[in-house]
């Protein structure tokens, strides 16, 4: 079975709900993608900042999984930081890159890069798990 097809086999409910969809799967790297819904939008129909952390939360709890030792019993976010640099109107799709920052034994540190279709960087999400 690959990283991805583990990803896959394992779908978290809330990313489900969301509608994420995850396409890339290495140790060094996860990608997902996700259409800006009218429902993960602000008044203004523009991704709202709680879907876009959500959105990384998810492919940076993907990434981790993934690189946990066989005998472990999971994960968790226990602190996450968000920088907010543009919008991604509903009806887009943005793609959500986490790369690792630093995976320690006890504690994993992923950037997670959300972006338009374009290209324009939306945010960027640091978590810790």
């Amino acid at each position: 079975m690959t990283l991805l097809e583990m990803i896959q086999s394992r779908p978290m409910p809330f990313a489900a709900l969301m509608g994420v969809t995850f396409v890339e799967a290495a140790g060094d790297k996860v990608v997902a993608t996700m259409v800006v819904r009218e429902d993960l939008c602000t008044l203004g129909h523009s991704i709202h900042g709680g879907a876009v952390m959500a959105f990384a939360d998810s492919v940076g709890a993907a990434a981790t999984i993934i690189n946990l030792p066989p005998d472990a019993k999971g994960t968790t976010t226990i602190e996450s930081k968000t920088n907010f640099t543009g919008a991604a109107k509903a009806g887009s799709t943005v793609t959500a890159t986490a790369t690792p920052i630093h995976l320690g034994r006890r504690t994993h540190v992923w950037q997670t890069r959300i972006e338009t279709e374009e290209g324009r960087l939306v945010a960027i999400v640091t978590p810790v798990s």
